[in-house]
């Protein structure tokens, strides 16, 4: 074995001396070398640097193409269902008039103090008539959202829904009806924060767009008392779904009633046109309809709605206007 002093592999010329100090011809060879080695450092660091480069590029491209299946995904979305919104857009519903015939006890009969008004189907008549309102099949199913919580469901919540029927008559009021209290009923809202309600179609009548009334209460037990409602609205029905139904025998006159309005010139959907009231509607008039409306309900604000309508528009059986 040797013992002789080498660099790099090569033996060094003056074993004697320094590094520094082994020549011309021996530091020429070591600048040589060194710069083969940097020189295929350098080819390998390019196409390192280009491997990363196209690897970004790629991640990017993957996170880009990612990015926009989801965009295009959620604008598909978002795009079926035209008053659908994500909570952070949610509005608050407007508060609207009870009208003149909530059967909440504000206004004379009270159904929310009777036994049996929890219920889904509210299509007939409970307690002393079992009257079945007639009429095309409709299932009407309110999201509600707790917009002061962050717009999450707002489950536990109760929902009390009352329309007219197919005549344009309001049970428990209008001549003819004042005995029934079909097409009124009470749900409570399931952990998604949705309510549920199987019943007809309800008509046009004098002066006011076709709609279904509600009001939402904190929970079950605080529905005895209409002072108790966080929030009192209507649900608008878009027109094409009731030109469809009231061209169907015992809504006929509907017909006329409707032709002589619009949601611009409705006395409670007029300022902005239900913009945030407007249901999303599937179906047709043979099996029914699907009607359904996200509802924001913020319990930070003061309800304002509530009690009786007036001004503009007519009311069925000659009753007081605002229904």
């Amino acid at each position: 074995m040797s013992d002789r002093r080498t660099y790099e592999g090569r033996e060094l010329p003056r074993q004697d001396e320094e590094l520094v100090d082994q020549g011309l011809q021996f530091d020429i060879g070591t600048l040589l070398g060194r710069r083969r080695v940097l020189t295929f450092l350098g080819a390998s660091g390019v196409l390192g640097l280009t491997a990363c480069a196209a690897g970004t590029d790629s991640t990017s491209s993957s996170s880009t193409s990612s990015s926009s299946t989801s965009g295009a995904a959620s604008s598909t979305t978002s795009g079926g269902s035209a008053s659908s919104a994500s909570s952070g857009d949610l509005a608050e519903i407007p508060d609207e008039t009870a009208g003149p015939y909530p059967g909440d006890g504000s206004n004379g009969p009270d159904v929310l103090a009777e036994s049996g008004v929890v219920r889904q189907d509210i299509r007939s008549s409970f307690g002393s008539s079992t009257t079945t309102a007639e009429g095309i099949p409709m299932t009407l199913t309110l999201s509600l959202k707790d917009l002061a919580g962050g717009g999450t469901p707002f489950a536990g919540v109760a929902v009390y829904v009352w329309h007219c029927d197919r005549e344009g008559r309001y049970s428990m009021y209008t001549e003819g009806a004042e005995d029934e209290n079909y097409l009124r009923g009470v749900q409570v809202a399931d952990d998604s924060g949705r309510v549920s309600f199987t019943s007809i179609f309800p008509a046009c009548y004098s002066g006011r767009w076709p709609h279904i009334h509600f009001e939402v209460y904190p929970d079950e037990a605080s529905i005895t008392d209409a002072g108790n409602a966080i929030a009192t609205s209507q649900v608008a029905l878009p027109k094409d779904t009731c030109d469809a139904v009231y061209a169907t025998s015992g809504y006929e006159d509907s017909v006329g009633n409707l032709g002589r309005l619009s949601l611009t010139s409705d006395n409670v959907f007029g300022d902005d046109g239900g913009a945030s009231q407007l249901a999303d509607v599937t179906g047709d008039v043979t099996k029914g309809y699907e009607v359904t409306l996200t509802v924001g309900v913020d319990t930070t604000t003061e309800p304002t709605g509530g009690g009786m309508g007036g001004g503009m528009g007519g009311a069925p059986g000659g009753g007081p206007a605002g229904g």
